[in-house]
């Protein structure tokens, strides 16, 4: 069916661009590219995520308050400070609208360092913009769809960008395996991250937060990275930060760290992958 179809690459592509765009470039810099190519994927993640378009500077100063704070009280998002999912997410959009429209101060280390185009970010959040993207979902579906049910999908097309932020938020932290002890708790919920793009191993990412790869073992895959291993191939992107490490690497005694012979290397236990 169209409309199913239509659905399912939406949800790819605004979710890709949140990951890379929004999340990997604005609130991290885990990669660097040229004006043109940070305009370009402005432009795409505008016309990706159309009437649910997130600011990336305030995406990226919740983002990195998220880090410093997490699952904790100052915490903008965490299931583990607001049980309820509802209220979770309205303390979420309290802060997102408070930094984008200026009426809550971020502190100072939390600014800077983000892609910014005020006159898009204008046009992306007049009501009359979101609602003619809105407009335009109604008007595909009374064209293509072929059952009632079908028009359920409409809000989630309306709400796209906050709904892959709450599915990460909630999800992120409260259901999954940890490969990594962190001070948050923090999960990997999908060893195959299909559904958010590798968002989902938010325990691996939030051990390496400086790392563009977000998968540590062998049998996590990350999509986004690998769109973005592609990119930097083909020189769009040029890719940095930390490499992710599993399984971590425990600091030895001295003299327990060297090999008893001195001819010989001591063993690799660290399983390195970028």
């Amino acid at each position: 069916m169209i409309v199913i179809a239509v659905f399912i690459a939406h949800w790819q592509i605004s979710v890709f661009f949140q990951s890379f765009f929004l999340h990997r470039y604005g609130a991290h810099k885990h990669f660097t590219m040229s004006k043109f190519w940070e305009r370009f994927f402005y432009l795409s993640t505008f016309l990706a995520q159309n009437s649910s378009f997130l600011s990336p500077r305030a995406y990226a100063i919740l983002h990195r308050a998220h880090h410093a704070y997490s699952d904790t009280e100052k915490d903008p998002h965490s299931p583990v400070a607001y049980p309820n999912f509802f209220k979770m997410m309205w303390r979420t959009k309290k802060e997102y609208e408070g930094v984008k429209n200026g009426t809550i101060t971020p502190e100072p280390r939390f600014e800077g360092d983000y892609p910014t185009w005020p006159t898009l970010d204008k046009i992306a959040d007049s009501w009359l913009v979101r609602l003619g993207f809105m407009a335009l979902f109604v008007l595909f579906y009374m064209e293509f769809a072929t059952a009632t049910w079908q028009y359920a999908l409409l809000p989630a097309h309306f709400l796209m960008g906050p709904i892959h932020g709450a599915i990460v938020n909630w999800c992120g932290h409260k259901y999954g395996y940890r490969n990594f002890e962190n001070d948050d708790d923090s999960r990997n919920t999908l060893p195959f991250d299909f559904l958010t793009g590798g968002e989902l191993f938010q325990n691996n990412h939030h051990k390496y937060g400086s790392s563009p790869k977000f998968a540590a073992r062998w049998f996590e895959i990350d999509t986004t990275y690998l769109v973005m291993k592609a990119l930097a191939a083909l020189g769009i992107i040029e890719l940095k930060g930390q490499r992710m490490r599993y399984p971590e690497r425990k600091p030895q005694p001295a003299a327990e760290s060297a090999p008893q012979n001195a001819s010989q290397p001591a063993p690799q236990t660290v399983a390195e992958s970028v």
